[in-house]
């Protein structure tokens, strides 16, 4: 570590002690600089208005971030708009489900939520076909959202709630040389770092990244990614970091071998929960078609609707 200096593409935290990267100052005694490359702005109420899209026409709405709530729920005030009490939630985590509460009377309401990736939550999307869906996005978002919506099958409708624009990090920070390692989150964050510095990257600038994402959107633009988090040894950027430091420090040589493993297993995990909804979706088709038969039989020869459920539920079980 040349200069025992990180920077972090977040908000400062309001209090170290709750930081994460709080033993990367205190024990490892780098100084952490803290600059946001991105931010969210909400859009007008005349952009949502543009967009032509009747909330109370759907009775459910897909979230994938606390955001996208903030904005939609505002544009609803803003709008007059009042959301039903029947209307259903599906959330990418229970975390964000959580956050609905700010709202609504969450015990109240039908609240559904996935298990962390968009593909997980689509499994669950696809119980509840019969629904008219909404899907609160900010722009850009991940095209793998839609996909696997229309693999699925499912009706829905997008709506555009917010936006991610580059901040000028540049007005901040003039070099970026001055840091060990750089530290992102997003692939956003990524475009942003490439708009801002694009003539002072190069191999010695180091990146450590947050998620598959991230990781691939910064080896896209020819980045030296030498840090990865999550991962089964290093759950947390901070652990990651560290350890990253004591190697460096250490002058042991850097092993980046798992970065592209990472990123090439996360595609293939999501491939087969896209294909796994795929087949789901198919075999509850083929239910409701066996189902209609036999009521049309009279239901003398055929599978009852209870049986064919039973198998349709062990297959899917089983996938």
């Amino acid at each position: 570590m040349k200069n025992n200096r990180i920077l972090i593409s977040q908000p400062a935290p309001v209090s170290l002690e709750k930081s994460p990267f709080r033993d990367l100052i205190e024990k490892d005694k780098i100084e952490v600089v803290f600059a946001p490359f991105i931010q969210i702005e909400g859009i007008s109420s005349k952009d949502f208005r543009a967009q032509r899209v009747n909330i109370l026409a759907h009775t459910a709405v897909i979230f994938t971030s606390r955001t996208t709530i903030d904005n939609f729920f505002r544009i609803c005030e803003e709008c007059r708009v009042t959301v039903p009490e029947d209307m259903k939630y599906f959330c990418v985590t229970e975390s964000i489900a959580l956050y609905l509460q700010k709202y609504i009377i969450y015990r109240k309401r039908k609240i559904f939520f996935g298990k962390g990736t968009f593909a997980d939550l689509v499994d669950i999307v696809v119980k509840h076909k019969e629904e008219k869906f909404l899907v609160a996005l900010s722009d850009p978002h991940k095209p793998e959202i839609p996909q696997t919506l229309d693999k699925a099958k499912i009706k829905y409708d997008k709506v555009i709630l917010a936006r991610t624009v580059s901040t000028d990090v540049r007005s901040r920070i003039d070099n970026i040389g001055q840091f060990d390692l750089l530290v992102f989150y997003s692939p956003f964050e990524i475009t942003s770092l490439v708009n801002n510095f694009q003539d002072q990257l190069g191999p010695d600038v180091r990146i450590a990244t947050f998620g598959a994402g991230t990781a691939k959107a910064a080896c896209n633009a020819g980045l030296n990614v030498c840090v990865l988090a999550p991962t089964r040894e290093f759950p947390s950027m901070g652990m990651a970091i560290s350890n990253y430091i004591a190697q460096v420090r250490k002058g042991a040589e850097i092993d980046t071998s798992y970065i592209q493993e990472y990123i090439q297993e996360d595609h293939q995990k999501s491939e087969e929960l896209i294909a796994k909804v795929k087949i789901i979706s198919k075999t509850k088709k083929t239910v409701k078609k066996k189902t209609t038969a036999t009521k049309k039989d009279g239901g003398s020869k055929s599978l009852s609707s209870k049986t064919v459920l039973t198998s349709s539920a062990k297959m899917a079980k089983n996938l």
